[in-house]
């Protein structure tokens, strides 16, 4: 009770700060700081739609900070994932490139690809930053691949400390095959505390040393990804022993609820450590899931499907972007992806990414700028494959294409994708099946999964 009580105080606390540090008025002379800002990019674990109350959920979970942030910044209603599993939207917000161009289609698991990763010759977003003089910093979960010569500090980050799975135990840091799991740099280095508290503490370490250079700070959080674990249970994991995947809490659901909770108290610290040092104004920040939500136990509503679906309810997330004093509060239903991260970072930040990289991504840095006008991202058609399922969506219209089924949808008519039109829009479906099928014919073979 008395733990309980604790954390519903400094979560109080943390709201305060939150609403300060977004509505304050202070420090003017930093709103010009439009050149060249510090980033932070802050990834959540299987967050679903409907499991922030900013993007319709119940209120059930009480997620002040990241809701402050999403109504104070730039809200996106119409976000998606370029996986709908974890390791292939990292690649893509890596290289601004499809999953399957980044060579990683589906999960880089700990239990058939420790020996493979994606390869250290694409050119990454770290990369981007170093050359542009900034120091850059990974904390939490890479995922791209398990041994050194994959990992974070060859793909171009100064700094890591976290796991290179796709999931650890939050107190003992087991992956769930039973390997230790946590790193500093390229070699193991154990570490105790709760894996959200001790990623936001790294974090705000990496702050505190390069507060005065610009930063690149990339939080790649676990939450609310099993094993399902509040901030007040013990670990499950112990090294190559028996142990329950998912976790040993039988109220699954409550530990997911603690496990957001927590996660939201933690941003509230980076929050607040930028706002007492006065780097809010020159600090961009981006929020966003990696994919949908696990169905049974998350929640993406209103849509369709779960993480693992090529459905709406599989890769469109939450995402905002905040950036006190140039970015004025709004949402934005442009259709934008992982991929198009990279890029739009490049413009804002002056870099010519066309001389370093080709990406397939696409800037949307006229929506950071409060550009008017329709713009490019908006006409391309877009596509995802998972295993059996795939998807490809213009506009309004998306086929959908599973083992047994060819679905057309028309989401301005239907956005939980409950009714199949294709039978009256032959010629539409017939169109993004060819321009699906002409996009799987142009990737090569350098898929690891």
């Amino acid at each position: 009770m008395v733990l309980t009580f604790l954390r519903k105080l400094s979560l109080l606390i943390l709201v305060i700060a939150c609403w300060g540090s977004c509505t304050s008025s202070d420090n003017a002379d930093h709103r010009s700081n439009r050149d060249r800002p510090n980033v932070i990019i802050i990834m959540a674990d299987d967050m679903g739609y409907g499991d922030l109350k900013s993007f319709g959920g119940d209120g059930s979970i009480e997620t002040p900070v990241i809701d402050s942030l999403t109504e104070n910044g730039l809200k996106f209603t119409d976000f998606h994932s370029n996986g709908v599993v974890c390791s292939p939207t990292r690649a893509s917000l890596m290289t601004g490139l499809y999953p399957q161009e980044a060579g990683v289609e589906g999960v880089v698991t700990a239990a058939n690809h420790r020996d493979t990763g994606m390869s250290p010759d694409k050119y990454t977003l770290a990369e981007l930053f170093g050359e542009a003089g900034y120091t850059s910093g990974i904390f939490g979960k890479w995922h791209l691949g398990y041994q050194p010569e994959f990992g974070p500090i060859v793909q171009g980050f100064d700094y890591f400390r976290g796991f290179v799975s796709g999931n650890v135990d939050y107190r003992s840091h087991i992956d769930q095959e039973g390997y230790p799991d946590w790193w500093r740099q390229k070699e193991l280095a154990p570490e105790e505390g709760y894996l959200t508290d001790l990623i936001t503490d790294h974090g705000l370490s990496f702050l505190e040393k390069h507060q005065n250079e610009r930063f690149f700070l990339y939080l790649a959080h676990g939450a609310p990804h099993y094993p399902y674990q509040g901030p007040d249970d013990p670990a499950d994991r112990t090294a190559h022993g028996e142990f329950p995947v998912l976790g040993s809490r039988q109220d699954i659901k409550g530990a997911y609820v603690e496990m957001i909770e927590s996660l939201d108290q933690n941003i509230g610290r980076v929050i607040s450590f930028l706002r007492e040092n006065e780097l809010l104004d020159q600090t961009l920040i981006l929020f966003l899931s990696d994919n949908g939500a696990t169905g049974n136990v998350g929640s993406n509503h209103p849509f369709r499907g779960t993480k693992g679906q090529v459905y709406e309810g599989g890769h469109r997330v939450p995402a905002a972007l905040y950036w006190h004093g140039v970015v004025e509060p709004g949402e934005s239903d442009d259709l934008i992806l992982t991929m198009d991260i990279l890029p739009t970072l490049a413009e804002i930040i002056n870099i010519d990414i066309e001389s370093k990289t080709d990406v397939t991504g696409r800037s949307f840095a006229p929506l950071v700028n409060g550009s008017e006008g329709e713009y490019e991202w908006n006409e391309r058609t877009v596509f995802w494959r998972f295993r059996e399922g795939k998807a490809a969506r213009k506009g309004d219209w998306k086929i959908v294409i599973n083992e047994d089924s060819e679905e057309l949808y028309n989401l301005s008519k239907g956005i939980d994708e409950s009714k199949n039109v294709r039978e009256n829009n032959q010629e539409i479906f017939s169109q993004l099946k060819d321009e699906l099928e002409s996009w799987e014919r142009s990737l090569d073979d350098e898929i690891i999964y």
